[in-house]
């Protein structure tokens, strides 16, 4: 399972807050962008993202955390259950030093279950086949989408100004 995380670029980690009100949060990073401090412990960068806390905030009130990691095209995928703790020990956040945009704290998960989840889901869905990618204009802009939600009067941010934006942030 070490090995598995060592090579996801990719995790959904989920929470849910003292009301029970749930949170799915993606989290990217190159392969291997969480750390395995041991057999029972992983360390996940809180890297610059939405701004949104709904995670962070989760975990303040129950630490209790689900974690999903997949490997692009790897069917299995890995399941991790346990209790996290915000860190911010300058110890942790130096195993981040080699990040461009160094993260402020780690999520650290004392792991309770681990096991890997079947091929099924993903093989049903032709999750990793090339003919089944779909091109970015079949949606509007990210821009656009908020805009619409939100019902702003403002301009839409086109896709093109928001991966230029997106350049120094990752």
């Amino acid at each position: 399972m070490a090995r598995f995380i060592s090579l996801s670029p990719f995790l959904v980690i989920a929470s849910a807050n003292a009301e029970r009100k749930m949170d799915a949060s993606p989290r990217g990073g190159a392969p291997g962008f969480v750390k395995v401090a041991d057999a029972q412990t992983l360390l996940i960068p809180d890297a610059m993202g939405n701004n949104r806390l709904d995670t962070l905030e989760n975990i303040i009130d129950n630490p209790q955390v689900g974690l999903l990691f997949f490997i692009p095209g790897i069917d299995e995928m890995l399941r991790v259950n346990g209790a996290a703790t915000l860190e911010i020990s300058e110890h942790l956040l130096g195993l981040f030093d080699d990040w461009q945009n160094k993260p402020r704290l780690v999520i650290k998960v004392d792991i309770e279950t681990a096991y890997l989840h079947c091929a099924k889901a993903a093989m049903r869905s032709t999750l990793w086949a090339n003919d089944h990618r779909q091109d970015r204009s079949v949606l509007p802009s990210m821009g656009e989408l908020i805009k619409e939600h939100a019902k702003l009067d403002a301009p839409a941010e086109t896709q093109a100004d928001m991966l230029r934006r997106y350049e120094n942030e990752l």
